[in-house]
């Protein structure tokens, strides 16, 4: 039975933050089948997100806080057993939709475990991590659930509205995958890891967050308002401003006391973020699409 450690180890509500790519995906599909991306959502939010995350866990060994958890409980051994066990149930459930889908998860999950894997542990090389996980959750993502939910996907994947989507979805994640190792720093020194935020600096974590979030806004509204109209791209600007108003502020905050680059507020930097885009995504999708 699965302990209770193991359970919050797989920070299943944690994959919220990754679901702007879902829908991201969904925006670009114009002829979805439906019961294959509610299958394709339940597969990477229930299973394969989360084990990425008790696998990444379990090599880690975190005693500091870690994304979704603020004080995560001692590792047990039956989390490597049930993060590889979620692994394979969404390879499988993948085969649903076809074997390219299932290979792609495959990948997916070989990819997201050497972020930590002690053989490879990509977090010791900070700019190969960062394009990593950038592309890995990003565009290989997009492109991966767009083949699996349209139903002519191989046939349009390499069109151009889908690659820009897909290729914008990785400079966003350039942005803010930084941001999620700001408040880690003393424990990846401790740990010998040299990530991209260790190496930046708490206030060049800012800063370079800031170029690369700047880019991709600037990417994303050319791109509403070239396939979308001139509305969508308002819109898009709109929905940016809670998240905008709450990083300055929190950016204000850090530049006087680099403390305050801490676990709560970038969770919550995180929750805004992906709230405002998941609110686009779906305004996109019922009403100007």
């Amino acid at each position: 039975m699965m302990t209770k450690s193991t359970l919050l180890h797989l920070r299943i509500p944690f994959s919220y933050n990754l679901s702007p790519i879902f829908l991201l995906a969904l925006t670009v599909s114009r002829h979805t089948v439906l019961w294959k991306a509610l299958l394709v959502f339940i597969i990477l939010h229930l299973f394969i997100y989360p084990a990425s995350n008790g696998f990444n866990s379990y090599y880690d060994r975190d005693e500091e806080s870690i994304g979704g958890l603020e004080k995560p409980p001692p590792v047990q051994e039956d989390l490597l057993r049930y993060s590889l066990l979620f692994d394979l149930t969404g390879v499988l459930l993948g085969m649903i939709i076809n074997w390219q889908f299932a290979l792609g998860l495959l990948i997916y999950g070989l990819a997201s475990k050497s972020y930590s894997y002690d053989r490879i542990r990509l977090k010791k090389k900070p700019l190969i991590s960062w394009l990593a996980v950038a592309f890995t959750q990003g565009a290989f993502t997009v492109l991966l659930i767009f083949i699996a939910i349209d139903k002519h996907g191989w046939e349009l994947a390499y069109h151009p509205e889908t690659l820009i989507a897909a290729f914008l979805s990785s400079l966003f994640l350039m942005a803010a995958y930084p941001m999620t190792q700001v408040y880690q720093h003393s424990e990846d020194s401790r740990r010998g890891d040299r990530t991209l935020s260790l190496m930046l600096g708490v206030r060049g974590t800012f800063i370079f967050t800031s170029a690369f979030f700047i880019s991709a806004t600037i990417g994303f509204i050319l791109y509403y308002m070239h396939y979308y109209g001139v509305l969508s791209a308002v819109i898009f600007i709109l929905s940016q401003f809670p998240t905008l108003i709450y990083f300055l502020t929190w950016f204000h905050r850090v530049w006087k006391d680099e403390k305050a680059a801490d676990f709560t507020s970038t969770m919550r930097m995180n929750l805004i973020s992906s709230t405002m885009l998941n609110l686009f995504f779906c305004l996109l999708i019922l009403f100007i699409r």
